[in-house]
Order: C-alpha cells, then structure tokens, then sequence
C-alpha cells in the first residue's frame, strides 16, 4: 500500500538524497490522521449540538463523578485555556443550560461548575457517538496492534504534556 506521504517522502528523496526523510514518514502521517480525527469528532459533536470546546469542558465535569461539579480553575487546568476563556465559555454553557454555577462551600467567592441533567444527557450522548466513530476508524488494527499504538503514541506525546503540565 502507498500513500500520499510516501509519495512525499519519496519526492524528497529524489529532490535532496542529502536529507534523512524520516521523520515525515510518521510525522506527516500523525498530521494527516489529525485532520481526520479533527473532523470525525466535529461531526460526533455537532451530531449532539455541541461544539468541541463544549465538549471538553463537559466531559471534565462528567469525569469528575457524582455530583459532576469542578472549580474553574480546575476546568482551566484540565482544558488548558486561560481563566478568561474559561468565564466566557462557562458563561456560554450556563446560557444553554447545560452548566449551572454554586457556590463554593467555605468559601464566599468562590464558585463551582456543575453540570445540570441536560449536560449531562448530551455529553453522554455525544460521548458514545465519538466511541462509535472512532471504533469505526480503529477497526482495520487488531487489538494488539491498538494498544502497541497507543504505547508508542503516549512516549512521542509524553515529553509534551510534560513541558504543558509546567506552564501552568
């Protein structure tokens, strides 16, 4: 089987022998595969009204377990925005009535996002569609060759999250 990044790769090849090439013979492949899976989930969401920001900070609540609450600066945290975009999106969430805002127990200035049952009805939902779908794109690897893919992603990633986990 050959793909457009061979093709590349091998364009390169023949245009500048000089080069060691294979970093995009993964790379380029991980940038493609992003794309898609970029889209698949747009659609998963979009399916369930709701776009992937909304998403994320619904998923970290419902996450979160019973009674599917977190501080903002939690959410911030677990979705890696800043605390201005956090307010604005939980605003956006608290208008379509899928988050509420408490108080914070003991402590008066502080507040809590919670999910309500309509968040959590499209959160679920949205979640098994993007299992669907994304069981859907797995499904030519055979499960040991998922999780042999998955190890080898979690090494190339770790060294990024890692340096992510210290700017906060």
């Amino acid at each position: 089987m050959i793909d457009e990044v061979d093709r590349i790769v091998e364009a390169w090849h023949r245009e500048r022998p000089d080069l060691d090439v294979m970093p995009l013979t993964i790379l380029s492949r991980v940038t493609r595969l992003a794309r898609h899976l970029d889209g698949a989930r747009r659609g998963a969401f979009a399916r369930h009204r709701l776009e992937v920001w909304e998403f994320d900070v619904l998923s970290a609540l419902r996450r979160a377990g019973e009674p599917y609450q977190l501080s903002p600066g939690t959410l911030v945290s677990q979705t890696l925005v800043t605390s201005g975009t956090m307010t604005n999106r939980i605003d956006r969430l608290v208008a379509h009535g899928l988050v509420e805002r408490l108080p914070a127990p003991g402590d008066r200035r502080g507040v809590l996002v919670r999910l309500t049952p309509s968040g959590r009805e499209h959160v679920d939902a949205a979640m098994e569609d993007l299992l669907a779908v994304e069981h859907e794109l797995l499904a030519d690897l055979s499960a040991s060759e998922q999780t042999a893919l998955a190890d080898l992603l979690r090494v190339l990633v770790a060294p990024f999250d890692a340096s992510a986990g210290q700017d906060t």
